[in-house]
């Protein structure tokens, strides 16, 4: 059976994530967990998580808590990883 549940931070239109521009913007403030994210910019633990292990993409909202609280801008953290 299929879910049908909105998935919180998914979206098939959205762009493509880089989760290390995160990680290495966070470490360069001492945050080193999906905690830390989740403290610094007040997005929820679980968004936190799935953003920092790449589970899933941000949504605007959070894209703006990012860029506050860490100082990338939204081209930093949309642009596609690196292969």
């Amino acid at each position: 059976m299929a879910r049908t549940g909105r998935r919180a931070e998914s979206s098939a239109d959205s762009a493509p994530y880089d989760r290390s521009a995160l990680r290495a913007a966070a470490a360069r403030v001492g945050d080193t967990t999906p905690a830390d994210l989740a403290r610094r910019t007040g997005i929820a633990q679980p968004t936190a998580w799935r953003l920092w292990h790449g589970h899933a993409e941000p949504r605007a909202q959070t894209i703006a808590a990012v860029t506050r609280a860490y100082g990338l801008t939204a081209e930093e953290l949309l642009k596609e990883a690196q292969a």
